[in-house]
């Protein structure tokens, strides 16, 4: 469909490298369509890859992901209050033919069980409710394929508003949250440091640090150093 139907409608350029962070990326795996004394396997992730000898027959799976980060507070006079429109001036207007699954997940988990705060439209298809990390997240979710969500209206426009004004030191920090600052200057003294928070009260997490260095930098792996609670880390 490119971009004329479905999700990727909203995928618009000059919007997206405009925010305030974007990633793209693309997995690509082996998997074990079927296995000897097996007709069929479900996905899951420790299935047998392609130099498992019971493995009969591999599939490969791509995986492409975009993840953007649009800041409305700082540019929306203090507001917290977003749309598909606003963020991406387009809104979604038809499901791909080709999609077996096209689906809008929402987090409206609420705060401190205050649910009167948030306010999401048009009312969603269904609700869906996960556990992240051990807190417990309800998702509005909006099923395009779902025959009743174009019935109405010919373009959804997903929008989230705050009843009441909300101070934006209230924000709850992420179990997992990163920062990275430079220091230093040039090649002898330049350093770049990236400080990993779990701020879990008992639970410890794998963690994949994938770092994105500008061309202009040039890094020397001899001098990495991995400190954790003070005591430094042999990387391996």
């Amino acid at each position: 469909c490119s971009l004329q139907a479905g999700l990727a409608v909203l995928l618009k350029a000059e919007r997206l490298f405009h925010s305030s962070y974007h990633s793209q990326a693309v997995h690509i795996r082996p998997v074990c369509r079927v296995s000897a004394g097996l007709s069929c396997l479900h996905e899951h992730p420790k299935r047998k890859s392609k130099a498992d000898a019971s493995c009969l027959a591999v599939s490969w799976e791509l995986r492409q992901t975009l993840t953007v980060v649009f800041d409305f507070f700082s540019s929306g006079q203090g507001k917290k209050d977003w749309s598909l429109f606003k963020m991406f001036s387009r809104t979604l207007t038809d499901t791909c033919p080709l999609a077996s699954q096209s689906k809008v997940y929402v987090d409206i988990s609420p705060k401190n069980k205050e649910k009167e705060l948030l306010e999401v439209s048009p009312p969603p298809t269904s609700v869906h409710e996960a556990i992240v990390q051990g807190d417990k997240k309800t998702y509005a979710v909006y099923d395009l394929l779902s025959p009743s969500l174009f019935n109405t209206s010919r373009s959804l426009n997903v929008q989230l508003k705050w009843k009441r004004p909300q101070d934006s030191s209230e924000m709850p920090i992420p179990i997992l949250h990163a920062q990275r600052y430079v220091g230093g200057y040039g090649l002898q003294t330049g350093e770049i440091c990236t400080l990993i928070y779990n701020t879990h009260p008992y639970r410890a997490f794998p963690v994949i640090l994938l770092e994105t260095v500008p061309w202009y930098l040039r890094l020397y792996v001899h001098t990495l150093t991995i400190i954790t609670k003070g005591k430094e880390n042999k990387p391996s």
